[in-house]
């Protein structure tokens, strides 16, 4: 199944603690269907002082379910991907304003 959400893409969580929270997509995991988004699902990570970095404890950002993001169109609302044929190329677009997503 083609990927609705990629690296880079802006998008908003739906549920959960951080629930409307907006940021970009860091890393995709398919395989488990996660996805790991910049200031969305803060955790608290231990860290052992090594020579080249500081320890301490470290906020690491956590997967998210695919499932619980939306992207964000250009009017900055949540919208759901729907795929087309433009020309040769199969493109993604927001299903609201019907704008292609990848130009």
């Amino acid at each position: 199944m083609a990927a609705k959400l990629k690296k880079g893409d802006k998008v908003v969580v739906l549920t959960g603690k951080d629930k409307g929270k907006q940021g970009t997509i860091s890393q995709v995991m398919p395989k488990e269907g996660k996805a790991i988004v910049d200031g969305v699902n803060m955790a608290i990570r231990h860290r052992r002082q090594t020579q080249t970095e500081q320890g301490g404890r470290l906020p690491k950002a956590m997967p998210v379910a695919l499932s619980n993001l939306a992207y964000v169109d250009k009017n900055g609302k949540a919208t759901r991907v729907g795929f087309k044929v433009e020309g040769d190329k199969k493109v993604r677009f927001a299903k609201t304003t019907g704008d292609v997503i990848d130009a």
